[in-house]
């Protein structure tokens, strides 16, 4: 490493010429200590990296569109540390007006995997992400001739839109939402009011700077009724000169902890007429008369949402999750401190056992909710299907896993991404080592598209209403029909071995999850029993419902995950590495929620401490493999923008190049100038 050579001099270095990214370490200066572990790797990682993509074309085409975008100065993300919120916003408005103009070039459809790649390359750095929700609203919501209105224009950026859905006084509880929208049979206009300060649309991404139009949520009054919270088409800006429209205020929220290349925004409605054409209508609709005709679900509202958070799980927080992984793996393989053994030279921070139980759990977790993702996106598909062509029965059962995974994945990631920048010590506190800013993203991820709690007492509350049915004699959806299987009383394992044995943790995972639930809903139902209103019940119920839906949660994520493993069986050593990765990925889980395993006896003391040693001899297994296995997520150096976490583990040298292009090195310091001068200047005759 030349930052640690002897007689080391920093005007050795090539400004500005660190090498680009490549995939082979062969092709370039690598860091010995980096290219050691690639030398050692138990598997093929080219073939683990084609089968997470999904195929070898796919890897094809993912690395010819990242080929594409990186080698195009305008997505250039050299600077992005160094930048203020408004330089953000502007990089990422212009970023993504020409992937609009790339994307012509090029030829790729809008339907196509480009984007998805195209995201993943740059980081989500860009603008208009809230405008693919506007989409995804109207695609979901609205007639087919609507679609066919606004969709094109949409694709195009002719327009820009934005969701307003949540308001300065409510969020998650949409019932609560205060915008109004009254119809007027006279004109056949619905009148859009925002009636107090609670009711401001506060938060929608491209609302405050960019958007021309947005889907706002509306309870929806007829002749003096009010029929709920419905989606309409407004206008806020004008085409011509951007100017808000007649009635609409409209503005930037402010800074915020991270997104400055989005512009969150406010939005208040005065008297604000649009046509009765512009209520999205594929569920409902008001016909000229007044008459309201509703079809379908109560919750197909909740359509739009479903979708996002689905998209949020897969194109934003796991990805994320990922990232965070190989910066701090191949951080600690380069950064070496301390003896291990007296009189050996410094060791690598991965070789310690602790830092090993930091990063390889979590790394296990990034491949299980991988796994995951997939499973969710089949699921969304076979039910969005059926929503249109009429049939709900999957939704509620849709909305209940959706919203609790993107809770799980969400708090999840948050907290990992913060392990792994403490377990890169001081310089995981550096902007330039890429880990604060995916903390702060992946913060905001825990509130937005549903508060983390809410979403999961949603998921309780739906695990609740089956459980219910389900010893009334009625059958399970299939999400939760484990919850009713038969129960073996007792943990079978008798040795440590067992533990790595999957239908061993797996029926662990079972048994905490259906007591949990069984004793939450034996409450919730004694406390009605005894009197009280069922709100209030409830509001007594739900730290332990929360309880209820994590380990649901957590029981899927990792049957998934034990199923996907199963699946490899003509990938022999990927299988291997993978089962490594998935009993990690339980162990863990046991080890830590002990108590939720002993609690009533199904597992003894001895068998948790035969937990923990398949815990830790598994750590050991896997660090052998660790920088193989962030490898294969196959990121780019340009797309992971990290000092510490780069292919060719020269971080000494990065981070030092990289603080040289900081505005603060070349601008005069007028802090300087202004208050110091005259101290120091006091000083010379005394010195």
């Amino acid at each position: 490493m030349a930052a640690r050579g002897k007689g080391f001099q920093p005007s050795q270095m090539a400004q500005g010429n660190m090498p680009g990214y490549f995939r082979s370490s062969d092709s370039r200066d690598v860091n010995p200590d980096l290219e050691a572990e690639r030398k050692t790797a138990s598997f093929s990682v080219e073939r683990l990296t084609t089968m997470l993509d999904g195929g070898a074309e796919n890897t094809k085409t993912r690395r010819a569109v990242e080929a594409v975008i990186h080698s195009d100065p305008e997505f250039n993300r050299e600077n992005q540390y160094f930048q203020s919120q408004n330089e953000r916003y502007e990089a990422a408005v212009r970023k993504s007006v020409h992937f609009k103009e790339k994307m012509q070039q090029m030829g790729w459809s809008e339907n196509g995997p480009e984007i998805t790649y195209f995201y993943r390359a740059l980081g989500g750095d860009l603008a208009f992400n809230v405008h693919i929700v506007f989409k995804n609203s109207i695609l979901a919501l609205g007639t087919d001739e609507q679609i066919a209105k606004w969709i094109p224009l949409a694709d195009k950026y002719h327009i820009i839109g934005s969701y307003a859905q949540t308001e300065l006084g409510h969020g998650t509880f949409l019932r609560g939402l205060e915008t109004t929208a009254t119809f007027n049979i006279s004109t056949q206009e619905f009148t859009l009011n925002t009636p107090k300060i609670s009711a401001m649309k506060w938060w929608p991404g491209d609302l405050g700077r960019s958007a021309t139009h947005a889907v706002v949520f509306a309870q929806l009054y007829i002749k003096g009724k009010c029929y709920g919270m419905h989606p309409f088409m407004v206008q806020i800006r004008s085409l011509r000169d951007h100017s808000p429209a007649p009635g609409v205020i409209v503005g930037d929220i402010g800074p915020k902890m991270n997104f400055e290349n989005v512009d969150n925004g406010y939005l208040m409605l005065q008297n604000i007429n649009i046509p009765r054409e512009n209520m999205l209508s594929r569920f409902s609709e008001v016909l000229p008369d007044g008459t309201y005709v509703k079809r379908g679900s109560d919750k197909i509202n909740y359509l739009t949402m479903i979708v996002t958070r689905v998209q949020i799980i897969g194109r934003e927080v796991t990805p994320m999750l990922m990232k965070a992984c190989i910066i701090a793996i191949r951080y600690s393989v380069v950064r070496r401190q301390s003896e291990l053994k007296p009189g050996d030279p410094e060791a690598k921070i991965l070789d310690y056992q602790t830092q090993q139980q930091k990063l390889l759990p979590l790394l296990a977790t990034a491949y299980a909710f991988h796994f995951m993702t997939a499973y969710l996106h089949e699921i969304y598909n076979k039910g969005y299907t059926e929503i249109k062509q009429g049939n709900f029965h999957l939704l509620p059962e849709l909305h209940a896993l959706t919203s609790g995974l993107k809770a799980i994945t969400t708090e999840c990631s948050t907290a990992g991404v913060e392990i792994c920048r403490r377990a890169c010590g001081g310089h995981g506190y550096s902007a330039l080592s890429g880990l604060p800013s995916l903390y702060t993203k992946l913060a905001a991820s825990c509130t937005y598209e549903g508060e983390n709690t809410v979403l999961l007492l949603q998921t309780a509350r739906f695990l609740v209403k089956c459980f219910v049915a389900v010893h009334s004699g009625k059958p399970s959806p299939p999400s939760i029909a484990y919850l009713f299987s038969m129960d073996s009383g007792k943990c079978q394992a008798w040795t440590k071995m067992d533990f790595l044995k999957p239908d061993i943790y797996a029926e662990a995972y079972r048994h905490r999850a259906t007591r949990l639930l069984g004793n939450a809903a034996t409450k919730l139902q004694a406390l009605v029993q005894s009197g009280a209103e069922e709100y209030e019940a409830w509001n007594r119920c739900t730290v332990q419902l929360v309880q209820a839906a994590k380990a649901h949660c957590h029981y899927i994520i990792m049957k998934n995950f034990i199923d996907t493993v199963e699946k490899l069986r003509n990938e022999a050593e990927i299988q291997k590495i993978m089962k490594h990765l998935c009993d990690l990925f339980a162990l863990h889980g046991i080890f830590s929620y002990t108590g939720d395993f002993l609690h009533d006896e199904y597992m003894s003391g001895d068998q948790m401490d035969m937990v923990t040693e398949s815990y830790l001899d598994l750590l050991a297994v896997i660090r052998n493999d660790a920088v193989p296995l962030v490898d294969a997520f196959d990121f780019t150096d340009e797309s992971l923008n990290s000092a510490l976490g780069s292919y060719d583990g020269h971080v000494y040298r990065r981070l030092y190049e990289w603080a040289q292009k900081s505005p603060t090195n070349q601008q005069v310091n007028q802090a300087y100038e202004n208050y110091l001068k005259p101290l120091f200047q006091n000083a010379l005759s005394k010195l």
